[in-house]
């Protein structure tokens, strides 16, 4: 009991402190707008909605999980108030998914927006839903976790927003989001392979218009594989720096 009243003690703080504030939420919902938006309008096409929903949706959740949380942990290492935390009698795993469960909650928010919007301009009834909404979660799960990585691994705040943007911007482009992966050069083609967000907007393709590279089975077991690392390696990283 004691153990969940700190989880959820420590998840309604977060997301009452920081993941309902406007700039997150502009960073979640409107820049992935934004991008989906260029990308056909240089490209003089018209605005197909199921084809560009995947990329949407994907993009709303890792600028929605990551934009927000690497800066936070960042900043109240800086306050010593996450130093004040892990003091707390509370296993650090823990704890560690009680500051990571807002940024999932809110990352699967995100997510549920444009499919909602979608709902008015475009005929949502061919959508695979399991397939989508486990995507969705895997998505948020794992950019968060990506998220909480550059957070332990960075000392200033400003290193946590230059970190991000070094592993975001470049996913906007190599993981099949709004330029197909068969059409990338070969040279750079296996960098895409090694970004869990490949995974995750495949198997949205798969579920919102029944196209896929890889195996739906195959994303989730790469998803939770990479979520798992991520995880791992800032626990370790945590104990390291902090837990003496």
């Amino acid at each position: 009991m004691t153990t969940w009243l700190a989880f959820k003690s420590i998840l309604v703080k977060d997301i009452k402190t920081y993941y309902l504030k406007p700039p997150n939420i502009s960073w979640g919902l409107v820049f992935p707008v934004a991008w989906a938006l260029m990308f056909f309008l240089r490209s003089g096409d018209p605005l197909n909605i199921r084809e560009v929903l995947p990329g949407l949706v994907s993009l709303s959740i890792l600028f929605g999980t990551t934009s927000m949380l690497a800066v936070t942990i960042t900043f109240e290492k800086k306050q010593a108030s996450f130093d004040r935390l892990l003091l707390a009698p509370i296993d650090l795993n823990i704890l560690m998914f009680a500051k990571t469960a807002g940024a999932i909650v809110f990352g699967i928010f995100n997510a549920l927006v444009p499919l909602l919007l979608a709902v008015f301009f475009t005929d949502v009834s061919g959508i695979s839903w399991f397939p989508a909404l486990m995507s969705i979660l895997l998505i948020s799960i794992t950019s968060t976790f990506m998220g909480l990585f550059i957070a332990v691994s960075v000392k200033e705040v400003f290193e946590a927003q230059t970190f991000s943007n070094f592993f975001r911007f470049p996913m906007i482009f190599l993981c099949g989001l709004f330029i197909p992966l068969e059409t990338l050069p070969v040279v750079i083609r296996p960098l895409a392979y090694v970004l869990p967000l490949t995974y995750g907007a495949d198997m949205l393709k798969y579920a919102i218009n029944g196209e896929n590279l890889f195996s739906p089975w195959l994303s989730i077991i790469l998803l939770i594989i990479f979520a798992a690392g991520l995880f791992v390696y800032s626990i370790m990283s945590v104990r390291e720096k902090w837990i003496k």
